[in-house]
C-alpha cells in the first residue's frame, strides 16, 4: 500500500512540476528552437491519433484518374502548398523554414498516410502549425481529395510533368493590335 501512496504522490509532483514549466513561462514557444523531444514526441502522437480517429471521409471519386491528379496538381499550385512542401522541381519558399514544425516532405506524406488521412489534414489544417484550413476559405470537397489524389502520386509525379500541369493556359490575343497610328493632324 506504500508503494501505490509513493506511486501516487511522484504523479502529482511530475503534473505540479510540468504545470509549472509549461504555464509558468518557462517552456519556450518560440519557433527559433525546435521543441524539445518529449513535447515533440508527445505533439506528434496526439496528432496522428486525432488525424486518424477523424479521417472518416471516402472519395467520391477515383483517384488513380489521371485528370483527378493534374487538377490536384493545378490546385495544390494555386493554393500555394508549394510555397511550404515545394513541388516536382519547384523549391519551398524561404519563409518556410521558419515554420516549426517544419511542414513535411509530402513524398513521405504520400507514402504513410491514406487519402483520407491527407483529404482531412487539407480540409481541416492543423492548430498550432502553418497548415491552414483550406475547407473553412470556402475550398470543395472534390478540389480537396483531387489535391489528395495528387499528394498520393507525388513520389511518381516527374518535374515535366508537374510543370506541364501547373502552366498557366496559353491564351491568344483575340483581336489584332492596329498596324499604325493615325497621321497626326497639322
Amino acid at each position: 500500500m506504500r508503494f501505490l501512496a509513493t506511486i501516487g504522490f511522484l504523479a502529482i509532483l511530475a503534473a505540479i512540476a510540468a504545470g509549472v514549466y509549461f504555464f509558468g513561462g518557462y517552456y519556450s514557444i518560440s519557433a527559433v528552437q525546435p521543441d524539445p523531444g518529449p513535447v515533440a514526441w508527445a505533439i506528434g502522437q496526439v496528432r496522428d491519433a486525432s488525424i486518424g480517429r477523424h479521417a472518416t471521409d471516402q472519395p467520391p471519386m477515383s483517384l488513380d484518374d489521371p485528370a483527378v491528379i493534374q487538377a490536384g496538381a493545378r490546385a495544390f499550385d494555386q493554393r500555394g502548398c508549394v510555397n511550404c512542401h515545394g513541388g516536382p522541381g519547384v523549391d519551398w519558399a524561404k519563409f518556410s523554414e521558419g515554420l516549426r514544425p517544419d511542414p513535411p516532405d509530402l513524398k513521405d506524406v504520400a507514402k504513410d498516410m491514406p487519402a483520407q488521412q491527407i483529404f482531412w489534414v487539407v480540409k481541416n489544417g492543423i492548430n498550432m502549425t502553418g497548415m491552414p484550413s483550406f475547407g473553412r476559405v470556402g475550398a470543395e470537397d472534390k478540389e480537396l481529395w483531387s489535391i489528395a489524389a495528387f499528394v498520393k502520386k507525388l513520389p511518381t509525379v516527374s518535374d515535366s510533368d508537374y510543370k506541364s500541369w501547373t502552366a498557366a493556359p496559353s491564351s491568344a490575343p483575340t483581336t489584332p493590335a492596329p498596324a499604325a497610328a493615325p497621321p497626326a493632324q497639322q
